[in-house]
């Protein structure tokens, strides 16, 4: 299993832009070091736009495209929760942003649950290492992604199929718009019952049970 941190998040340092292509050729340059191919590639959430920029851009280095909790497209984006416009939307997010609390941390990912959560000090670290600027770059980066074409557009032009896993509960992004990867030729849908955002910490079995029969 390789996993890589996208710059500006986890332990990789920040970038200069934060453009889905070029995220996507920052993770080819890791695979190409490593010297693997068709890998099965696992986005989750805007992991999944740097997944398909990496079929867009490298097809040999994707076997398998498996998306969780990916919004198909802008239209699909459901109004954020109001702990997290508090922290990232301007005036006001930069300072609260600067003086949030591990507390604050856990409730803004709390609130893209569907169930109540247990948040490790590991990930709320890794959640602290991201910046403001880049967290409001990467978000910009990832609306402009699809919004020019949508995932499900970009697949099909790709000539990909998809296996797609969706929370039926999530917060973040319409559940229904995962039925629009049925435009996909070859496309899956598997949703997760009471499941919202981030299946991994809310039902890691179930998220479990998906990817292995995606995997098949």
């Amino acid at each position: 299993m390789i996993t890589i941190d996208l710059p500006g998040c986890g332990r990789s340092e920040p970038a200069s832009t934060y453009a889905v292509a070029q995220q996507a050729d920052r993770t080819a340059a890791v695979l190409d070091e490593l010297g693997v191919r068709n890998l099965k590639v696992v986005g989750h959430s805007s992991g999944g736009y740097v997944g398909t920029a990496l079929v867009e851009r490298r097809p040999d280095l994707v076997g398998k495209l498996i998306l969780v909790s990916t919004g198909p497209s802008l239209a699909a984006l459901l109004l954020e929760p109001a702990i997290i416009r508090a922290l990232v939307s301007p005036p006001i997010g930069p300072l609260i942003w600067s003086i949030r609390t591990d507390s604050m941390i856990r409730r803004g990912l709390a609130a893209t649950a569907a169930a109540p959560i247990t948040v490790s000090d590991e990930v709320v670290a890794d959640l602290r290492r991201t910046s403001y600027r880049a967290f409001r770059a990467i978000l910009a980066a990832n609306g402009d992604y699809i919004s020019t074409r949508s995932v499900p557009q970009r697949l099909i032009d790709a000539g990909k199929p998809v296996f797609v896993i969706f929370g039926d509960s999530d917060p973040r992004w319409d559940p229904a718009s995962a039925h629009q990867y049925e435009a996909v030729p070859g496309a899956k849908l598997e949703y997760l019952r009471g499941v919202g955002h981030i299946a991994m910490l809310e039902d890691c079995a179930a998220l479990a049970r998906s990817l292995a029969r995606a995997l098949e």
